[in-house]
């Protein structure tokens, strides 16, 4: 009885659960615009946790004989960091840097493509559509699968794709390098399929762009379609748009592309050759801009990514559900990105980080998965060490352990006793037998 009071006691006494067992964190506003970290119990309180917003049109419908497949699992521990889980603003603890005011994009993150450090964010990884920044994961496989002066030869079903095109006909003969430029450069529709063709087939393409985005590490990606058109079960977030940009980079090909401004493009049958122009509109107009992607659908709705170098650092933006006031995407972006560079130059602490792969795949850090400063989330009078302290608590943790071994001691004490009494008892029968003979 005495031991289960006291392991009772233990259990009661210990303050919380274990790191591994607790939700993301949410930000509330603080009086000067900045946000605070706190205590959230539960994931499912972050907005579009596991899926994108409902859509708005029929564009996701699954074809006749078709499931939409179900959302893709939500990793147990936040990919990137225990910030990268938080739902709202995450930006580092004592930043000095104001927030940009006009930024609307529903989800966004700011990460150095140098370092992989994530500068700041806003719901890094809340579920959203792409649009045709998905382009830039067909880009990466492109460039990995076939050679850029391979000959395509355009058909009808290229021609027929919905939305923007660059002007593929029947007949037409492009290299894939000048459709991985108008892909990326006009956010080529007919260029995506003509590409995906090339790769096998649709299904293989999308194939290949999954495991691509697998092989990442990123797991809120599912491509339905190679363009960014909306299509059943299409998913991803900004932290993965900024893995996959982050990848794209290191391409020479990808990193041309995105900051041409304009090519010659083939014409066919007696359609002469054409101008194709970058749509970007920071290209040229924003100081160090290395090029982007933008990107639109009904339900996805406005989206951007971009990047720019200054003072040895190379940053990216990735925007997604933006809308078009009170400030387009492009602006947006801009102001996200001085702001970041401001970050930088304050020598703020990252609150995440751009992965290399697949988690599973990566060596585990010393101290877990935590890569941001444990002081940044700490409660204010706490230190760095009491934090880490309590998150690295178990029901037997720093509070348990003496209780447990008062328990020990006072079975140690019981079993005496019960030893005692049980010689007192032997001696009293002897003594009673002796009298009785």
């Amino acid at each position: 009885m005495t031991l289960c009071a006291l392991v009772l006691a233990a259990l009661m006494a210990t303050p919380g659960a274990s790191a591994s067992t607790r939700g993301p964190r949410k930000v509330q506003q603080t009086t000067e615009g900045q946000a605070t970290p706190t205590a959230q119990t539960s994931s499912a309180q972050c907005s579009n946790h596991d899926r994108p917003p409902a859509p708005i049109d029929t564009s996701e419908e699954p074809k006749p004989g078709e499931t939409t497949p179900p959302p893709l699992p939500v990793p147990a521990e936040p990919v990137g960091g225990t910030r990268m889980g938080e739902c709202g603003l995450v930006f580092p603890a004592g930043a000095k840097t104001a927030m940009p005011g006009n930024v609307t994009a529903a989800s966004w993150v700011l990460a150095d493509l140098s370092t992989g450090d994530v500068i700041a964010a806003k719901d890094p990884h809340a579920r959203e559509r792409p649009a045709s920044l998905i382009k830039a994961l067909l880009g990466v496989v492109v460039i990995r699968n076939l050679r850029l002066d391979e000959v395509v030869v355009g058909t009808q079903a290229d021609a027929d794709q919905e939305g923007t095109k660059v002007g593929i006909g029947p007949g037409g003969q492009y290299t894939v390098r000048q459709l991985l430029f108008a892909l990326l450069m006009r956010s080529g529709n007919d260029a995506a399929h003509a590409l995906a063709v090339k790769l096998g087939g649709v299904d293989e393409a999308l194939e290949k762009m999954n495991s691509l985005a697998e092989e990442l590490g990123a797991l809120d990606t599912r491509a339905a379609t190679p363009s960014g058109l909306d299509g059943p079960g299409m998913s991803t977030s900004a932290y993965d748009l900024s893995l996959v940009f982050r990848a794209a980079m290191k391409h020479k090909e990808f990193a041309e592309a995105v900051a041409t401004r304009t090519i010659d493009f083939p014409g066919y049958g007696n359609k002469p050759a054409f101008k194709v122009n970058n749509d970007n509109r920071l290209l040229g107009r924003y100081q160090g801009f290395l090029g982007g992607k933008t990107g639109f659908t009904d339900d996805a709705r406005h989206t951007y990514l971009g990047a720019a170098e200054r003072d040895g650092h190379r940053l990216a933006v990735v925007l997604l559900r933006g809308e078009l006031n009170p400030d387009p995407l492009p602006n947006q972006a801009s102001q996200l990105l001085d702001y970041g560079f401001a970050l930088l130059e304050e020598k703020s602490e990252p609150v995440g980080k751009l992965v290399d792969k697949a988690p599973e795949a990566q060596p585990k850090p010393e101290g877990g998965l935590e890569t941001d400063n444990p002081a940044d989330s700490a409660p204010e009078g706490t230190t760095a060490a009491s934090a880490t302290a309590d998150a690295d608590r178990s029901a037997f943790g720093n509070y348990g352990v003496p209780l447990v071994a008062l328990a020990g001691v006072a079975i140690l004490g019981a079993a005496v006793m019960w030893l005692r009494n049980q010689r007192a008892k032997a001696a009293r029968k002897a003594r009673m037998a002796a009298n009785n003979s």
